[in-house]
């Protein structure tokens, strides 16, 4: 730089003042790196294209369904949410914080560490928090979880192959009646679309044990997520949860609209409403969270 300034006065004068205009343009707070691209970009910024803008957030916490995407390497995530459900044949159920704390360690994997705390007759309608079937008992229980796992970029979105990623997690009870760690293997896929909608699916395995009795519980989900501002957009999800194994197979199922808004890139909030759609699912559920990211 002290070399480029030293050798203005030497300059014919159309150059000279392309170069101040442009010291100008790069001043000004609307610049960014990706519209300077230029030869010298990183050298004058002293910083990569990567990290001056980074994509608006996506959590995890939007829709039961998981976002295809991972938090960029070197950033953190922090989601939480309140859940209540209006169970049909036991107590109503309370669930909070739902937090989920991700770490993007690489462009391709990131670690997940978490804690919730759950009141109530059971059910549950959170994505990260697969188990705990409605009881049918008319008293309340209480218990806490610890979530530990990562999430691994496995595709990208290619003509009509899916951007694709894998989540494994396990939850150990920190505070209630059941005592064992369950783990809970997931994979999410979708497309962005030309209109910039967004086509989401996803099935998780969990290898679930209640009051010692263990079984198997599949959850399926899809998800369409339409854009109606630059910051706002809304969604209609369909998910269930499938038990095998169990002498009263219980299977939920819901539909689901919300709305998520993105106060800045970094900050998001949203609110997302469900009813059941059989016997064995809650009445209707309600979930409102934000989302952070620094």
């Amino acid at each position: 730089m002290f070399l480029l300034i030293q050798n203005l006065p030497f300059l014919p004068l159309r150059r000279w003042s392309g170069l101040v205009l442009l010291a100008c343009y790069m001043a000004s707070p609307s610049a960014s790196a990706q519209e300077f691209a230029g030869p010298f970009a990183d050298a004058i910024r002293g910083e990569s294209t990567s990290d001056v803008e980074a994509e608006p957030l996506e959590t995890d916490r939007d829709s039961f369904t998981p976002a295809t995407t991972l938090v960029d390497r070197g950033l953190t995530m922090i989601e939480s949410s309140y859940s209540f459900i209006d169970n049909r044949q036991s107590a109503d159920s309370h669930s909070f914080p739902e937090l989920l704390t991700r770490v993007g360690v690489t462009d391709r994997f990131e670690l997940r560490l978490g804690w919730n705390y759950e009141a109530g007759g059971g059910g549950t309608v959170s994505g990260s928090e697969l188990g705990g079937d409605e009881e049918e008992t008319a008293g309340a229980e209480t218990e806490a979880n610890i979530l530990y796992g990562f999430k691994i970029a496995v595709t990208e979105q290619q003509a009509w192959l899916p951007r694709s990623a894998l989540i494994v997690h396990a939850t150990t009870p920190t505070a209630g009646p059941n005592t064992a760690t369950q783990f809970v293997t997931g994979y999410v896929a979708g497309w962005t679309l030309p209109n910039d909608w967004v086509l989401d699916t996803a099935l998780r395995y969990n290898a679930a044990n209640e009051e010692h009795d263990h079984f198997n519980q599949w959850a399926h989900s899809v998800v369409l997520k339409v854009p109606v501002h630059e910051r706002c957009n809304t969604h209609i999800e369909y998910f269930g949860l499938f038990s095998d194994g169990l002498a009263n197979e219980h299977n939920p199922q819901y539909i689901s609209p919300g709305v998520h808004y993105l106060i800045s890139p970094n900050c998001e909030i949203g609110v997302r409403t469900g009813w059941g759609l059989n016997q064995d699912a809650a009445q209707f559920f309600s979930n409102v969270g934000i989302g952070i990211q620094f």
